[in-house]
């Protein structure tokens, strides 16, 4: 692990942090800025609107060198924000990304078509801290909703997630493969599969840290589609949507996958143009 550095005063600690980090981050500002916040135990716009106010702790330096290590942001915090909400993350588990809002704003869209009830019962598929189910009830609040994820580590911090966000009783998470066990019909069913390939090559921060099996599908990134379509329609009840994150290469290659089952299909983009939702219906 990289020795850590010496820092000053705030104003000047971010700066030497934020060139630290220009190494190894996208966002080396931001990360500094996260670092120092949760260094002080504040939030990070009390850190921006008045640096001068706080002595920067000796812990500080320490968060940077983990960073530094190519740690994630979000396990060294202990959070990341999503849509409106904070979701607690930490090692072994997936960390949200803004990409998958795009599922959350369709789902805004087809409320708004569909008019008021829709939905009534939501299906999270691969759930992880809750993510995509918990930001979705947020927005429906006489909604109910299922998470399914594999991993007792990730319905760890989903139970206590809906718990923190006072969601509890309208959620219910539970332990299994894609489909096995779970008794529909949902209106709407979410799902972010692992859809990266086998031989893809992600950042350090990414390959060395978050759990593979959230991430991985097989040689083409597929593997995970080819198990989950096939059971959607006996999951989704009468005039219901499926929801599937993809990676941005493969609207066509889904698409197909969905068509074959007797789908209709249509795909939204994410904000920066790139093709990253397809929703399902049934043709």
């Amino acid at each position: 692990m990289t020795e850590p550095a010496t820092f000053a005063g705030v104003a000047e600690s971010l700066r030497t942090a934020t060139n630290l980090l220009t190494a190894i981050s996208d966002t080396p500002r931001l990360d500094a800025e996260l670092l120092m916040a949760h260094a002080l135990g504040v939030e990070r716009q009390d850190v921006l609107l008045d640096p001068a106010r706080y002595d920067v702790p000796e812990i500080y330096a320490h968060l940077v060198a983990r960073r530094m290590a190519y740690e994630p942001i979000a396990y060294i915090v202990g959070y990341r924000d999503f849509w409106t909400l904070r979701i607690a993350v930490g090692p072994g588990v997936l960390i949200p990304r803004p990409d998958s809002e795009t599922l959350v704003e369709a789902c805004l869209d087809l409320a708004r078509e569909r008019g008021v009830g829709w939905p009534s019962r939501v299906l999270d598929l691969g759930t992880g801290p809750g993510t995509l189910l918990l930001a979705v009830l947020s927005e429906f609040p006489a909604a109910t909703g299922l998470g399914v994820d594999m991993s007792e580590q990730a319905l760890a911090y989903a139970r206590d997630n809906a718990e923190e966000l006072g969601m509890a009783g309208r959620t219910a998470f539970q332990s299994g493969d894609w489909t096995g066990g779970i008794d529909g019909p949902f209106d709407l069913i979410l799902c972010n599969p692992p859809y990266i390939g086998d031989a893809e090559a992600l950042m350090p921060d990414v390959a060395e840290h978050e759990p593979a099996g959230a991430l991985f599908a097989g040689a083409d990134g597929l593997d995970d589609y080819r198990r989950i379509i096939p059971e959607l329609p006996r999951l989704l009840a009468p005039g219901g949507i499926a929801i599937l994150e993809i990676g941005s290469t493969q609207h066509m290659l889904v698409r197909e996958l969905a068509e074959t089952e007797g789908f209709a299909v249509a795909c939204r983009q994410d904000l920066g143009g790139r093709d990253r939702a397809l929703l399902l219906t049934r043709a």
